[in-house]
């Protein structure tokens, strides 16, 4: 039986997990169990050119679980379903495998929401199917950009309307503007490097420098960045500069850094949060 049985989910791409969709895990929470309901593998069935997550994979049950607050201290789960399954559906099929396979009580969309092949069916119809399958639908507005300027032009399309989306918060990361990726996500944007073994960090003192082969994640443009922490293992928070070049990423610290860590036996996982 699915996770999903009984609960509220919630609809749409969740890649950078941004206010918008806290707002759709909000809403989810307020009528049931809420879970974010997400599609495995539609660049590679699409053929899109593969790019780097905003959020790494191994990173988003901590940021859903700093929502929990906002919902009813309840951390939203996310439901995974091969995009490759759905593909073909049409808008009524789609819904009647949410209710007869999935089991779910209700759906929260935003009103611009696409569904089914070809984005056939739109919010209005998942309202009537969800009525016809007798199960709730929770449509709300979409949560706006309210820092719209020159800078973020390039991101913005009739599609969007001025909307808070992964889009922006890419481009925003394009142009190194990481206030306003933290505002757009809610939060600070953190990367996260592993690595297996110790050879793929250089480290000393004040410094630990690794390939760009070790993010898990989308860095922003290169340069400078002040005000920044780093995080190994989720714990002890260091505050460091951030240089990020062609082919590295370095680490600077004013007091000695957690070179005895690195020394020890991997693997590592280091997370490095971006403050504005």
């Amino acid at each position: 039986m699915a996770a999903t049985v009984g609960g509220i989910v919630a609809l749409g791409k969740f890649d950078a997990l941004h206010i918008g969709h806290r707002e759709l895990a909000i809403q989810a929470s307020r009528v049931g169990a809420p879970f974010l309901l997400s599609f495995v593998g539609m660049a590679e069935v699409l053929g899109w050119e593969p790019r780097a997550p905003i959020v790494a994979k191994c990173d988003r049950k901590r940021v859903l679980s700093s929502w929990a607050p906002l919902c009813g201290n309840v951390t939203p789960l996310e439901f995974l379903i091969e995009f490759s399954s759905v593909r073909h559906l049409t808008p009524r099929q789609f819904v009647e495998k949410l209710y007869k396979e999935l089991g779910v009580r209700g759906v929260v969309a935003g009103e611009n929401y696409r569904f089914g092949y070809k984005a056939a069916g739109d919010s209005s119809e998942l309202v009537r199917l969800c009525e016809e399958f007798g199960m709730g639908a929770y449509i709300i507005k979409p949560v706006m950009d309210n820092n719209q300027d020159s800078r973020n032009t390039a991101s913005s399309n009739s599609k969007e309307r001025g909307q808070v989306s992964s889009t922006r918060v890419r481009h925003a990361l394009s142009i190194g503007d990481m206030k306003y990726v933290s505002e757009l996500l809610g939060r600070q944007h953190r990367l996260i490097l592993t690595a297996q073994y110790q050879e793929a960090f250089t480290s000393s003192k004040h410094k630990v420098s690794a390939p760009k082969s070790c993010l898990l994640n989308l860095p922003p443009k290169e340069g400078l960045y002040e005000n920044c922490s780093l995080l190994i293992d989720d714990e002890n928070p260091v505050s460091c500069r951030v240089v990020i070049d062609t082919t590295h990423i370095h680490l600077e610290f004013d007091e000695v850094g957690p070179y005895k860590h690195l020394t020890s036996q991997g693997p590592w996982q280091l997370g490095v949060e971006f403050g504005v």
